[in-house]
């Protein structure tokens, strides 16, 4: 039995764990923190700590599991560059599953976006489309910052060199080194994601369309219980899912934000 606590508990996405948690036998919420209360109170009883508070508590919660020894999951969003070093330092203490999508298949098409780059290489051109609800505060998302980051790193290309977001006006041809990125917003949205490969001739298009946030929760309380008893450093989902690549180190892949 995993015992854990859930952080930002009262949120859309902390209800969502709650509701799928209670559907899942081998693991005991033993803690509910939002707002106002402290994780301190409750540390003591946990295995594992899943956060979906916001970026501005993460590394609070995180020094408080590292001084407690227990793992954590990230999924909060948009942490900025003092917030990320801090994360990384504390992960020297503790294990941690930080990334910027729990979803299964957002994870496999991770996968399989570098497998594709790897084999059509730099022939195609390479464009990413999300959308998400019209709530979300965000832009791009996290999880297409991570494919953007995916197809730079097989490319060999700095992705802030060659990313460019959205297209107006007399803007001219296509450079071939570019890496599109556009972002809707509208509705209810959960989540879409598109990587497009064209060249002249065929287009492969490779997408994932969430309609429910319980894949996210899901995901997160899967890697709960996977990351328990695991040495000190950062995880991510395809380290937990048994998808990263042969020979890889733990801490090789750190996604810096996520979107939920």
């Amino acid at each position: 039995m995993t015992k854990v606590v859930i952080t930002g508990a009262y949120g859309r996405m902390g209800m969502t764990l709650l509701r799928c948690a209670e559907q899942i036998p081998t693991i005991d919420v033993v803690g509910q923190i939002d707002m106002g209360q402290d994780l301190r109170d409750v540390i003591e009883k946990a295995d594992v700590v899943v956060d979906f508070s916001y970026h501005e508590t993460t590394v609070r919660f995180a020094d408080i599991c590292a001084t407690n020894k227990k793992a954590l999951i990230i999924g909060t969003t948009g942490h900025t560059q003092a917030e990320t070093a801090e994360l990384k330092k504390l992960s020297t203490r503790v294990p941690m599953v930080w990334t910027s999508n729990y979803s299964t298949g957002v994870n496999t098409l991770f996968w399989l976006t570098r497998k594709a780059a790897e084999i059509l290489g730099s022939d195609f051109d390479v464009e990413i489309v999300e959308m998400h609800h019209r709530l979300k505060k965000d832009a791009p998302s996290g999880t297409a910052k991570s494919l953007a980051e995916i197809l730079a790193s097989v490319r060999k290309q700095q992705l802030d060199k060659v990313l460019r977001h959205g297209r107006e006006g007399l803007v001219g041809e296509r450079a071939a080194a570019e890496i599109g990125m556009h972002s809707l917003r509208g509705g209810d949205v959960v989540g879409d994601h598109t990587v497009i490969f064209a060249k002249t001739g065929e287009r492969l298009e490779l997408a994932h369309k969430a309609s429910s946030r319980e894949t996210f929760a899901n995901g997160a309380l899967r890697a709960a219980q996977w990351i328990v008893g695991k040495r000190p450093g950062v995880y991510d989902m395809l380290h937990v899912l048994g998808l990263n690549e042969p020979g890889e180190t733990d801490t090789k892949r750190i996604s810096r934000t996520g979107s939920r």
